[in-house]
């Protein structure tokens, strides 16, 4: 196309939204009139979908739940009076705390005020809350949050020196909606552990947020933590920002959630309009299954040009790639759907990929994350009638066009400015268009068999290596690794068991082992006594 078409094309599919402010373009993805016109049935089977999920459609039958995360921007939407209730109880709820725990009325033991939040969650439980803090946080909040994400040991520690002498003044959130998360549980312990060494009340710190009945809500009555918030069970993880799980650390740090809040219901309100042109959600969707071809046959490269918002491609990549990333569609074949989300921020990773983004393999399409206002205040020239922020607007056109011009497709959402308002509205936008693209590609979105088979795998892992022991505890003489396997009767698991002894011998767990680490087969294993 000419410049002037190209022009044409933009008008004609620019979507603006004036009460957010915001703008999408998809006119730089080449589909055509055509192809818009062959995907209308699926797109009105999408309209239908996504409003017989809000009315309370069970959309998770593997835990046969609604899915009502859409629900918490606007009460009034709930199936039942009951969770209408519950939402607007649980905000009131959050706010009360958060006022508090400002004002020092809950405060720590042998302290006026709580100084630091430590979170311990994984997935859904942390990559929405680490998005916001990290869009969204003040320069100084009233307290400084932190986060355990992972089980990883050495990460823990390194959480904790962070903390160092404040953790007297921290308040732990744990977040788990069974309680039964084996990462959060972990963390939990750990945590647990560091405050007993420095013969501090854990209770006397710690919130839980999680589901009702839980064990881990059982835990914390028990042993008298502050209090609990409630993990809603027809909320899934990744959508779950607007809840609790999302808006407890939002708020002690002095976010407005109320702004977040109405943000999302706004752009839910722009996604329920069953027209293609008029809804951003199923613009987006339409334009992710025409670059896949409906397979996910390119990856989603997000770009968001602004620092605050460099946390946003992983938040995508759990929202998108969990929800979509699905071996069976909803008849029961096998498709492999799914789309590969990667990204970081402009115009630094202009440096680091674009090379290969315009000349190399056509394997993705771009999403530009534009952001008009540069700065509060007014900015200095860095050369004569041109700033700092221009320089950033110019990168990000210039990009835009120099894949276009190598048939490199992309995709352009612009907000006003990063504020909780447009935040909201951005999760919101993508929570509904992979609801979207999931019925347009026939998959359920709301669940997520293959994260549940690798919890299961670990599992397995973790009692073979009780068995492995118990062998190792009664065995009179050094083994070799078949002896070892044979005995544990795990004779096809001896590559499980090799790995296991391997991890225990080098973190000083009790196994030795004598002969060759490199050659499995020299290798004999005992215990200490």
């Amino acid at each position: 196309m000419n410049s002037t078409e190209l022009w044409e094309r933009y008008q004609h599919w620019l979507y603006y939204n004036e009460e957010l402010e915001f703008y999408l373009d998809v006119s730089r993805m080449r589909f055509d009139a055509g192809f818009v016109h062959s995907m209308k049935p699926k797109l009105q089977k999408a309209f239908q979908d996504m409003a017989a999920l809000e009315r309370g459609a069970i959309a998770n039958p593997d835990e046969n739940r609604m899915v009502g995360h859409y629900w918490l921007r606007n009460p009034d939407l709930a199936p039942t009076e009951e969770i209408k209730q519950d939402i607007l109880e649980t905000l009131q709820q959050i706010e009360t705390f958060t006022q508090k725990v400002h004002r020092g009325e809950i405060y720590p033991p042998g302290a006026s005020k709580f100084t630091d939040i430590l979170s311990i969650g994984i997935g859904g439980s942390a990559l929405g809350p680490q998005f916001v803090a990290a869009a969204l946080a003040p320069q100084n909040p009233p307290l400084a949050l932190h986060f355990i994400d992972n089980t990883d040991p050495t990460g823990i520690d390194k959480t904790l020196a962070n903390l160092g002498s404040r953790l007297n003044t921290t308040l732990v959130l744990v977040i788990s909606k069974s309680g039964g998360t084996p990462e959060t549980r972990n963390g939990m312990v750990e945590v647990k552990t560091a405050f007993q060494n420095r013969n501090l009340d854990f209770a006397a710190h710690t919130v839980a947020i999680t589901g009702k009945g839980s064990k881990l809500e059982n835990i914390a009555k028990s042993e008298g933590w502050i209090t609990t918030f409630p993990m809603h069970d027809w909320v899934g993880g990744r959508t779950s920002e607007m809840s609790a799980v999302g808006l407890v650390a939002a708020a002690l740090q002095g976010i407005d959630i109320r702004a977040m809040v109405t943000g999302a219901k706004i752009m839910d309100n722009a996604t329920r309009i069953p027209e293609l042109k008029n809804n951003p959600a199923a613009l987006l969707a339409l334009a992710w299954y025409f670059a896949g071809n409906g397979k996910g046959e390119k990856d989603m490269v997000v770009l968001p040009y602004k620092d605050s918002l460099l946390l946003f491609s992983r938040y995508l990549q759990q929202l998108v790639m969990e929800s979509l990333g699905k071996e069976k569609d909803l008849d029961g074949n096998t498709v492999y759907q799914g789309i590969a989300v990667y990204g970081n921020k402009g115009s630094t990773d202009q440096h680091a990929y674009v090379q290969q983004l315009r000349e190399g393999v056509p394997n993705f399409f771009a999403t530009f994350i534009e952001v008009l206002r540069d700065r509060q205040g007014d900015s200095p020239e860095v050369e004569p009638g041109v700033t700092a922020g221009d320089y950033l607007s110019g990168l990000l056109q210039g990009t835009r066009q120099a894949l276009y011009e190598n048939q490199r497709d992309s995709i352009t959402v612009t907000i006003k400015e990063v504020n909780p308002y447009t935040v909201g509205s951005l999760i919101a936008l993508y929570e509904r268009a992979v609801g979207f693209y999931a019925t347009l590609v026939n998959i359920n979105a709301y669940h997520q068999p293959g994260v549940e088979a690798g919890k299961k795998a670990a599992a397995s892992v973790l009692a073979l290596q009780n068995r492995v022991m118990q062998v190792l505890t009664s065995a009179k003489v050094p083994l070799s690794l078949s002896e070892l396997a044979a005995k544990a009767e795990s004779s096809d698991q001896i590559e499980a068991i090799y790995k296991i002894v391997r991890h225990l011998h080098n973190n000083g767990r009790g196994v030795i082992l004598e002969g060759n680490p490199g050659n499995p087969a020299s290798l004999r294993i005992s215990r200490l006594n």
